[in-house]
């Protein structure tokens, strides 16, 4: 059994399970009730520190814990390794400080036979984008997993993936992206508001010109894909790092959404 292991438990996350359900257990309590009117078949989430961005993405995942699928991919851009189209974990499992995620692997093999911008290169999954979400997804879901990690490919190409993922109602999707890096706060909260209502809006034409995300062609991919559902998308929850270092001068922004069928209430 090859594991996929921690690379950065005890930096990004902890890497003590007591500690790290207290970190769930804060973030819940400290949560606004939010009004679901949406069915979630996908969030997007930040992946920073969970002291920095924990919370906003802790929103999204416990709005959709009862979602029920049998499978969730994590979609997230690479960082450390020059990447040419996406890789597809293939590992036998992703460990977590929580328990192992068994990844699924025939799955995987099955979409890397099918898209010529996929395949599996065991360097690219040294990715924090994808890791600080896999406790979340263990938390919450604790089912099988996909990671898949993106470089240089085109959201349009991606989004072919996309389609095929949300046509399979088992399937939850969770695409990982900060927003601005290392403006100052006021500057920062101006740029990440046009990204925010730009994916609000499903505006991505806005978000390709006017958005700075480190993640933005996922975003992109899962915006034109759920044009094509008729899904909507709801804002949920926006922060800096700010709020913990007290730094106005340099700061990273944070946000998260639901995607999914609107709710008739």
């Amino acid at each position: 059994m090859i594991k996929n292991k921690m690379n950065f438990s005890g930096t990004f996350y902890p890497d003590d399970k007591k500690e790290l359900l207290k970190y769930f257990e804060v973030f819940t309590a400290n949560e606004e009730k939010i009004k679901l009117d949406i069915n979630p078949r996908a969030i997007i989430v930040p992946h920073a520190g969970y002291i920095y961005s924990g919370s906003v993405a802790n929103v999204a995942y416990n709005l959709s814990k009862d979602t029920k699928p049998k499978r969730v991919i994590v979609i997230g851009p690479s960082h450390r390794y020059f990447l040419q189209g996406a890789s597809i974990a293939q590992f036998d499992s992703y460990e977590t400080p929580l328990g192992d995620l068994v990844i699924d692997k025939e799955f995987g093999s099955k979409l890397i036979e099918k898209y010529d911008f996929l395949h599996f290169v065991e360097d690219a999954h040294m990715e924090h984008s994808t890791e600080t979400q896999i406790p979340f997804i263990k938390n919450y879901f604790d089912v099988k997993v996909l990671e898949i990690v993106y470089g240089k490919i085109d959201a349009k190409e991606l989004s072919l993936l996309v389609l095929e993922l949300l046509k399979d109602k088992d399937n939850f999707l969770v695409i990982s992206t900060d927003l601005s890096h290392f403006y100052t706060l006021d500057e920062a909260n101006i740029l990440d508001g046009i990204c925010i209502d730009a994916i609000k809006n499903q505006d991505i034409e806005k978000l390709t010109k006017d958005c700075e995300a480190c993640g933005k062609e996922g975003v992109k991919a899962l915006l034109q894909t759920a044009k094509v559902f008729d899904y909507k998308v709801k804002f949920l929850d926006y922060k800096t790092s700010y709020e913990i270092t007290k730094d106005k001068s340099k700061v990273v922004g944070y946000a998260s959404f639901l995607v999914g069928e609107s709710i008739v209430i």
